[in-house]
């Protein structure tokens, strides 16, 4: 059941789209033809997914990140996520 709630909020964040940020959030398929730099992970208590969003995307601007894809995401008490960063 906890694999099935990761697979399915991953789903759900990398569908969201938001114009104002510099890093972008994108799938497998636009990833292929991108060159990795690294990843970077957010966690926290009591936030709500939106957050998660957030500040994935400020870390990988930070980074100099055009884009990033999100791999791991779990959700509970605390939440966690890990991106993989793209120029």
């Amino acid at each position: 059941m906890n694999m099935k709630s990761t697979l399915v909020t991953a789903s759900l964040l990398s569908m969201l789209s938001f114009g104002a940020f510099a890093a972008t959030s994108i799938n497998a398929d636009q990833a292929q033809n991108r060159q990795a730099m690294g990843t970077i992970s957010v966690s926290q208590v009591g936030s709500a997914p939106m957050d998660m969003r957030q500040m994935l995307n400020e870390k990988a601007e930070q980074k100099g990140a055009s884009s990033y894809r999100i791999i791991e995401a779990r959700t509970g008490d605390q939440w966690h996520a890990t991106a993989e960063l793209y120029k």
